[in-house]
């Protein structure tokens, strides 16, 4: 099964200590498969949540549909997470401890369907980020120094 990845939150391991994974499909209504077919949404500001043992994407971003006319949707649309029981069980689990969220990482097509990868993470304090910009820094010096380029 193919996946082509059509949206990423690059900002999110940025922000947030990602301990858990999980994929979820969308449920989406016909002019948001459209929208998104032709690449268009954003999930930089959204996040994740359970509600009455229902999983939902806020804030999502998917654009109204150019040729959509009066049946068009709403671009920032509640949109509910497709999760199997045990996995929403193990969500609440999760999040009920001290200081962790959904946070949306990539949106992809897996075949036909719309697959939402969001992550259980824990917010960064301000230290963390820059021992991460510190490290991924010196990764790219590292990858430098073996390829045999020259050091400013």
């Amino acid at each position: 099964m193919s996946i082509l990845v059509i949206a990423e939150n690059r900002k999110a391991r940025f922000n947030y200590e990602i301990l858990d994974t999980f994929e979820a499909g969308v449920q989406l209504l016909g002019t948001e498969v459209k929208s998104v077919r032709n690449g268009k949404i954003n999930i930089g500001d959204s996040y994740c949540l359970v509600r009455n043992n229902e999983a939902w994407w806020m804030n999502g971003h998917i654009p109204a549909y150019s040729h959509g006319g009066y049946v068009n949707h709403e671009p920032f649309r509640t949109r509910k997470l497709l999760l199997h029981g045990y996995e929403i069980k193990r969500l609440v689990g999760l999040i009920q401890e001290k200081g962790l969220t959904l946070v949306p990482l990539k949106c992809y097509w897996k075949g036909s369907k719309l697959k939402l990868e969001f992550g259980v993470g824990r917010g960064k304090k301000m230290h963390d980020k820059r021992a991460t910009t510190k490290e991924r820094d010196w990764k790219r010096e590292q990858g430098r120094i073996m390829k045999g380029g020259s050091h400013d």
